[in-house]
């Protein structure tokens, strides 16, 4: 994947990461490492190396294709950068290995990247025929078309209800069955299309969204990724440290706030404030993707006595 550096999509909530970050943890705006746990093309984290000059980034991502992009886009700011190939449930034995002070900083958009749902090579859209495939992390072993053609209907109903929020899952679950027995499912094309045609129209969104969103989800683990990425974050971050999480999906942001929430209670956690931020209607105009994305942020009130963990000597380079 190539791409002119310049041309990198617009972050989510980028001012309001940078002020949440930066206004909440006064040691940014000298010194210190953020965690940048899903790099993606390094959207935010151009903005906080802009906005605090003094701070580095050890971004991570477990999407290769993306990585690539990142470096490109991230170069301009030489050492202060470091990038490593990794799943949020790697990031806890990447941060022993790598034997480093605590972050003061950390910061995780979870979900699909626009540049993953862009591309039809990757398999994530409904709306561009590709392979069935939604793998972030292609040394992952199940495909979306592992899921559709080798599950049994009340399992796959059970996820589209479960991960998807999708009220007619066990109609969509038989109609799958039944068609798979004549030609098992490989494109995305079809499935969206055999969704559209057991639902029919006059939906708002299209009536594959969920279907996708609950395959997307299974297929990356995105649920536990969240939990060891919040839990990794919690034992490694420096006293004073700032997590930020923006989370697009409204399961996924009752776990970031039950699980701050719970560490408010237990003197783990000082919340930033009671609601996410949402995005502006201005932001939502320019890119509509941003409409469901809320923000949430807390700081670290007593550190892990854990071994030290991430974030590289200054000096170490974008790494592959």
């Amino acid at each position: 994947m190539s791409a002119d550096p310049s041309s990198v999509h617009i972050p989510v909530l980028g001012p309001e990461v940078v002020a949440l970050l930066g206004g909440r943890a006064p040691s940014l705006r000298t010194s210190g490492w953020i965690v940048d746990g899903t790099l993606g093309a390094g959207g935010h984290s151009a903005l906080l190396l802009k906005a605090m000059p003094g701070i580095h980034v050890f971004g991570v991502d477990q999407d290769p294709e993306i990585l690539d992009l990142a470096r490109q886009n991230l170069q301009p700011f030489g050492d202060r950068v470091r990038i490593s190939r990794s799943r949020l449930s790697n990031l806890a034995r990447l941060a022993r290995k790598l034997r480093c002070d605590r972050p003061v900083g950390w910061l995780m958009d979870v979900g699909a990247s626009s540049l993953q749902l862009d591309r039809p090579s990757r398999g994530f859209s409904f709306q561009k025929d590709g392979p069935l495939d939604m793998r972030m992390d292609p040394r992952r072993k199940v495909t979306a078309a592992d899921i559709i053609n080798d599950w049994g209907e009340e399992a796959l109903a059970d996820l589209f209800f479960r991960e998807g929020d999708e009220h007619r899952s066990r109609h969509i679950a038989s109609a799958i069955v039944r068609a798979r027995t004549r030609v098992p499912f490989k494109r995305t094309g079809a499935l969206a299309e055999l969704v559209a045609e057991t639902l029919g129209g006059g939906a708002r969104i299209h009536p594959a969204t969920k279907v996708f969103q609950a395959l997307r989800r299974e297929v990356n683990q995105e649920g536990a990724e969240l939990l060891a990425g919040l839990q990794t974050a919690e034992d490694l971050l420096e006293e004073g440290g700032v997590l930020a999480v923006i989370a697009f999906h409204s399961g996924e942001d009752q776990v970031v706030k039950r699980f701050l929430a719970e560490g408010a209670q237990a003197g783990r956690w000082e919340l930033c404030s009671k609601k996410p931020i949402a995005p502006t209607h201005h932001e939502v105009r320019r890119n509509a993707r941003a409409r469901s994305a809320r923000l949430r942020g807390a700081i670290r009130l007593r550190a892990q006595s854990a071994s030290q963990p991430p974030a590289p000597t200054p000096g170490a380079g974008a790494n592959p």
